[in-house]
């Protein structure tokens, strides 16, 4: 017998630490190969952890709230065969020293690749690359990072000492500090919260630890990107009748149900190759055009929550293919399974608030993405159409479609312009597409 470190893995770009939120198996409890051991939380997703050996859980090093780093042992499992020193060679190289100075370096490296646009050449204080990723993310300027009292050896600045002065610098505790160049900043107003009145009857209810990331995500969205919203009208009775009459022999052919969604992101993906300037983002004073186009899909949680998992390579796949990645990826939202870097990586999202009976919506920008879409719900009405013949009314489905975009780099034209060739795309949909 010997033993095995069980390491936590990289979780995505990005993600140093992760939070342990409960432990699937006692000290004891026998280990199945690839089987789930723990249940993990990091900012961007929570997931479980597998082991990649069979074994018994002998001691378990991270308790539940506790926080891990990204390559670090959570836990020591007992294993047939080998030695301690031996094992931690095999070819899973989970625990061993170079692989754990491989993660590290890679988490470096990342790090100094999020952090190349941030210049601290003009302080003479020493920072992490973890404390200017955070400060860059939070737009902290290298003159606020200065005057922070760092807790750190030889004074240095740790990570909780920016969160703190982050956290004081939104409720208005932190003073910005005087700028020594002519340059305007222009800082969102702080605003600070009033008491709160609490009767005999009301309920307290403490948000979750999702909740208060999406909270966090909107008002940081709000702050940074200043949003503007177009909307144009769209006639999906094409749309409405080819699925109607194709739902049962498409489900029987591939395997899926097919719903509006997969039809409404492949017209973005055919819209943002003739308007490639709303894919991008904004990195200061850059503009970062992407080569993939990869749609996020808004999901609804049971608890209310909400998740955005990212279909990678949108324009790539066919409608068949596109119903497959809907589905999937809606189910394991719901079933909180999806994997840390299935809700990275996107580069425009869309949104359904029509499946809530909602017609019009401003939806919010997912950060650093500069643009959303929401689609509203498909409602009959009556419609004057032209025809050969003259102009007739008859009842025809109707959806609008909301587009909200980031005016610091996508004006009205392209917004407006945008958002008109999905509806042409989607009005163009042909009765007779095969699948």
């Amino acid at each position: 017998m010997s033993d095995y470190k069980l390491i936590l893995p990289a979780m995505g770009e990005g993600v140093m630490e992760a939070t342990v939120i409960s432990w699937l198996k006692k000290v004891g409890d026998p280990i199945a190969e690839d089987e789930s051991v723990v249940e993990i939380a990091t900012d961007k997703v929570d997931s479980d952890v597998p082991s990649p050996v069979a074994g018994v859980l002998k001691e378990i090093l991270i308790d539940v709230d506790g926080v891990a780093k990204i390559g670090e042992p959570i836990a020591i499992l007992e294993i047939e065969g080998g030695t301690a020193s031996t094992q931690s060679s095999e070819p899973s190289q989970a625990s061993s020293p170079q692989s754990e100075q491989a993660v590290v370096a890679e988490l470096e490296k990342t790090l100094t690749q999020n952090t190349e646009n941030f210049d601290a050449s003009t302080s003479d204080k020493f920072y992490s690359p973890l404390v200017k990723s955070i400060a860059q993310a939070e737009n902290i300027s290298v003159s606020e990072l200065d005057q922070i009292k760092g807790s750190g050896k030889e004074g240095r600045v740790t990570k909780e000492d920016l969160l703190k002065f982050v956290e004081d610098k939104k409720s208005g505790k932190a003073s910005a500090p005087a700028q020594a160049s002519t340059t305007v900043q222009v800082q969102a107003p702080t605003s600070t919260a009033q008491p709160q009145v609490i009767s005999g009857g009301d309920e307290i209810i403490e948000m979750d630890r999702m909740r208060k990331m999406i909270a966090q995500n909107m008002v940081a969205s709000k702050q940074t990107a200043p949003h503007v919203t177009s909307f144009i009208e769209a006639d999906v009775t094409n749309i409405v009748l080819w699925r109607e009459k194709n739902k049962d022999e498409f489900q029987k052919k591939n395997g899926e149900k097919i719903t509006f969604m997969p039809i409404f992101i492949e017209a973005i993906a055919k819209a943002i190759k003739d308007f490639p300037m709303i894919n991008v983002s904004v990195n200061g004073d850059q503009i970062i055009k992407k080569k993939n186009i990869n749609i996020g899909m808004a999901a609804a949680l049971p608890t209310g929550n909400l998740i955005v998992p990212v279909i990678k390579n949108a324009d790539q796949y066919s409608l068949a293919g596109l119903a497959k990645q809907v589905n999937d990826l809606a189910n394991r939202s719901r079933q909180n399974k999806l994997k840390p870097d299935e809700i990275q990586g996107g580069t425009y999202t869309i949104t359904n608030i029509g499946s809530f009976g909602n017609t019009l919506g401003t939806p919010i920008i997912p950060q650093p993405q500069v643009a959303i879409l929401a689609v509203g719900a498909i409602i009959k009405k009556p419609a004057v159409i032209e025809t050969p013949q003259g102009d007739v009314i008859a009842i025809r489905h109707k959806m609008y479609l909301s587009h909200a975009y980031d005016h610091r780099v996508v004006d009205g034209a392209l917004g407006g312009m945008f958002v008109q060739r999905v509806a042409q795309y989607l009005e163009a949909f042909d009765l007779n597409t095969s699948f």
